[in-house]
């Protein structure tokens, strides 16, 4: 059977995997920042490109290459950027992609620190975005602008779990010649694959649901084919942003188990959710998997399931939201999400504490909308922690 025929779990165990000289079960750590040539025509070789050969860690690294060669299988695209982080993703694609005069179309509520570093730096550069409500395309129209290079899309959005259309983003973006780029960190290519939809760039924070074990932090991004990546590589070379061996080692270890993580997360987000929009102490949840969800037709379509992120208002605001933060005790409050352990966090207070008020209440973070990201653990558990949490309000 050819690699490109197995499906999803067998490419977990088995896509960007090679074989060293000693016959490792493993992808080996090469924690190594160069590699010797044969002679001086092999370097000549390595730099020229007429060869495979390993130069620098920077550009180029076997371990790296694995997991690059790894998500890339699973997004169904050309070929994976591993970087240090998020955020040097983020990073590689504005930098690349983007030039002064350039404008960007972005979800209203994205990533926080996605939306700070374009309108607080790249803005200096003389580059314009505009954040609008992307799961209605009459926005997205309006927005357009003639220098409009890159529509940015994250869906499910951060932290509204609002969902876009993947599909006829891709379709208007390809009408007026603009680039697509997907943050498909929420959902992971076990749930949603963007590039199948006709997106040109997916990314990832490896750091959550990709590693699952909130024990390294990196970033990866696919494109569709050969001249985007022509692009995007460059560039992450010259930031200085690449993955370290033994981050890449720790990603594909934690990749293998992303389905089964996954399936059981989002097995305890049904039931907790279900809970969540019972109770009296609760305004609104907003989850993928509840019939209640503003696009839960969509999310049928374009999702292989709800995923294991909930977002929720407790009635009386952010004092309400504010105590639950306090008085849970199972339930870790931390930021991040897409680890094995439960995390509750604020967003108004934390992860979007840097965006102005009249921003975040555009873009549907209310003071009081409390974020939720489910973990493996037993679900009754879960559940019994947030309603004695519930109690002390």
């Amino acid at each position: 059977m050819k690699k490109k025929d197995n499906h999803f779990n067998t490419k977990l165990i088995h896509s960007g995997m090679f074989d060293d000289q000693f016959g490792s079960a493993t992808v080996p750590i090469y924690q190594t920042s160069t590699f010797k040539f044969r002679n001086a025509d092999h370097g000549a070789a390595c730099f020229s490109g007429d060869t495979d050969g390993y130069i620098y860690t920077r550009l180029n690294n076997p371990t790296i290459d694995a997991l690059e060669k790894l998500v890339a299988d699973l997004e169904n695209g050309f070929r994976g950027i591993a970087t240090s982080s998020g955020m040097g993703a983020v990073n590689t694609i504005y930098s690349a992609l983007l030039k002064k005069g350039d404008h960007m179309i972005s979800t209203a509520a994205v990533y926080g620190p996605s939306r700070v570093i374009m309108e607080r730096h790249y803005s200096k550069y003389g580059i314009e975005s505009s954040y609008v409500d992307t799961s209605d395309p009459e926005k997205i129209l309006e927005a357009i602008r003639p220098e409009t290079r890159i529509l940015y899309i994250e869906t499910p959005a951060n932290p509204t779990m609002a969902i876009t259309d993947l599909e006829m983003v891709a379709g208007i973006a390809r009408q007026h010649g603009i680039i697509t780029v997907a943050d498909n960190t929420f959902c992971s290519p076990h749930l949603q694959r963007p590039l199948d939809f006709g997106f040109d760039v997916v990314f990832h924070s490896i750091t959550k649901f990709l590693n699952g074990h909130a024990d390294i932090v990196g970033g990866i991004i696919v494109s569709k084919n050969k001249e985007m990546d022509d692009q995007l590589r460059p560039m992450m070379i010259n930031l200085g942003c690449n993955m370290d061996p033994h981050q890449a080692y720790m990603a594909i270890r934690g990749l293998k188990t992303l389905s089964v993580r996954m399936d059981r997360a989002q097995d305890n987000a049904v039931e907790i959710a279900r809970f969540l929009e019972s109770h009296p102490k609760v305004d609104w949840v907003k989850y993928p998997g509840l019939p209640s969800h503003p696009q839960y037709e969509l999310s049928q379509k374009q999702m292989a399931g709800p995923g294991a992120m909930i977002c929720f208002e407790m009635k009386n605001g952010l004092s309400a939201g504010k105590k639950l933060m306090d008085n849970v005790k199972l339930c870790m409050l931390a930021v991040s999400l897409g680890g094995v352990e439960t995390l509750i966090q604020h967003p108004a207070s934390m992860t979007h504490s840097k965006m102005d008020r009249q921003s975040r209440e555009q873009a549907g973070i209310t003071d009081g909308l409390v974020r939720l990201s489910v973990g493996i653990e037993d679900a009754s558990d879960i559940i019994d922690d947030l309603e004695c949490a519930m109690r002390s309000i």
